[in-house]
């Protein structure tokens, strides 16, 4: 007879076993089969091997229901790592990167169709791209379009390689069609900013008819405002990286690459890099003071007209960006919100 001191130690091992809180039904079935093999097996008996088989039947009962705890608990385990992945990629948890998500778009939405003016020097080339990484709206430049469209083959490019073959200027009909074609795509589904156009009166009323044709409106027109007298030190100063559009500034935001000469003031041209690729960095053309002066001209003739056109549909907001570039920046997230 196997003693009753055996018996119940038995069955306390089985009781005592761990199991996790919301463990398997297997391992809780495991416990109890290796309790159940004691109660109908312990007989009396002065066989010693009939005794050898109960014990190792009880055995066989609390290694099945260990094991299968133990299944479980490095189930548990794996699921909880591989939920920490998920939590921990992009540096934050899930639920967290979903409600900055909401918020982002509770903050800015309906659809952003903008418009950001300035004057040249005023800090489009610095705060744009700022606003496409924040918002995750592409800017979409006239003159890219304008090349895409030819290089693709669209009906509206082909009209305008005729033209620019003929040597003439493309239309503000064809300018408006490329940008109608070119808004349909996916990354243009949440907004865009346009760079480049509207430049005239004309241009405006032209845009307003097509994006009321597809459902849409200009939701936002942000004005970067700075003195002239100001302007020509921000432009003479300002040298850029063409394929990505990054500025740099001598004086303001020179590149890390920057040398100066012997007058310890105007950069060495070969040392201007791009700090990202280590690519030449370029200056244009019409980076010089006489140039500016009938590029301000041009710009206060052609823009103030289209700020009076969107001024009554409540959308313009003018920021003072002849500040630091953190003031500029908190000014233009402010401009950005919906409610502003």
């Amino acid at each position: 007879m196997i003693s009753n001191t055996a018996s119940n130690a038995f069955r306390l091992a089985s009781r005592r076993v761990a199991f996790p809180q919301q463990g398997s039904a297997t391992a809780q079935r495991a416990v109890r089969f290796s309790s159940n093999v004691l109660k109908t097996t312990v007989v009396e008996t002065n066989n010693n091997n009939h005794k050898s088989k109960v014990l190792l039947a009880t055995s066989v009962g609390l290694v099945a229901a260990i094991a299968a705890i133990q299944q479980q608990q490095q189930t548990n385990k794996t699921q909880t790592l591989s939920t920490n992945k998920t939590d921990n990629l992009f540096g934050k948890s899930a639920a967290t990167a979903v409600k900055e998500t909401e918020d982002k778009f509770c903050t800015y939405w309906p659809r952003n169709i903008m418009i950001l003016f300035g004057p040249p020097g005023a800090g489009k080339g610095t705060h744009g791209p700022k606003i496409e990484d924040l918002l995750g709206i592409p800017a979409l430049s006239t003159g890219d379009m304008l090349r895409a469209a030819v290089s693709a083959g669209t009906e509206v490019g082909k009209q305008a390689k005729a033209v620019m073959n003929a040597g003439g200027l493309v239309s503000d009909e064809i300018v408006v069609g490329i940008i109608r074609d070119r808004i349909k795509e996916s990354d243009c589904r949440f907004g865009f900013i346009l760079d480049g156009f509207p430049r005239t009166l004309a241009q405006t009323q032209a845009l307003d008819k097509m994006l009321a044709e597809e459902g849409a409106c200009v939701t936002k027109v942000i004005e970067l405002e700075v003195p002239d007298s100001v302007l020509e030190e921000r432009i003479t100063g300002r040298w850029i990286h063409k394929a990505s559009g990054r500025s740099y500034h001598t004086k303001f935001a020179p590149p890390k690459s920057m040398k100066v000469g012997p007058d310890k003031k105007t950069p060495i041209a070969d040392t201007m890099k791009d700090d990202k690729t280590g690519e030449p960095l370029m200056q244009r053309s019409d980076d010089t003071a006489s140039a500016l002066k009938k590029r301000l001209a041009g710009y206060h003739n052609e823009t103030v007209p289209i700020l009076k056109h969107y001024q009554p549909n409540g959308v313009v907001k003018a920021v003072n960006a002849n500040q630091g570039m953190d003031g500029v920046w908190t000014q233009i997230l402010s401009a950005l919100e919906r409610s502003a």
